[in-house]
């Protein structure tokens, strides 16, 4: 099973997990890339003032639905740390869930096994 950018949109990402797992075979694979958490605090605080600040007004003037770019902003602060979401995934009946930051962390790839 393979989600980019999908999960934080489904209205209950921990049963879309055991979901996933339930129609996975055994020794298939799990791999979700989404927006997570920046690992540098100092970047952190940065990109999340940039989300909130900077994205909404640019987007109001460059989009026919900047109200979507509110919402991408607004999601990505609320959902959860790399561990968190890794976390998760483990209760969702996955193994061995390991991540990977991409871009400092402003992405992260979540792999798991059934």
């Amino acid at each position: 099973m393979t989600m980019s950018f999908g999960l934080r949109n489904v209205s209950d990402p921990a049963a879309a997990l055991a979901e996933f797992r339930r129609v996975t075979r055994p020794g298939g694979r799990l791999v979700v890339c989404e927006f997570s958490r920046p690992v540098n605090r100092a970047f952190r605080a940065v990109y999340l003032r940039y989300l909130m600040a900077a994205l909404p007004p640019v987007a109001r003037r460059v989009s026919s639905s900047p109200d979507s770019y509110v919402y991408l902003a607004e999601s990505i602060q609320a959902w959860p740390s790399q561990r968190d979401l890794a976390r998760t995934v483990q209760l969702a009946g996955w193994k061995d869930v390991e991540w990977r930051n991409l871009s400092g962390g402003i992405v992260a790839l979540h792999r798991a096994h059934a």
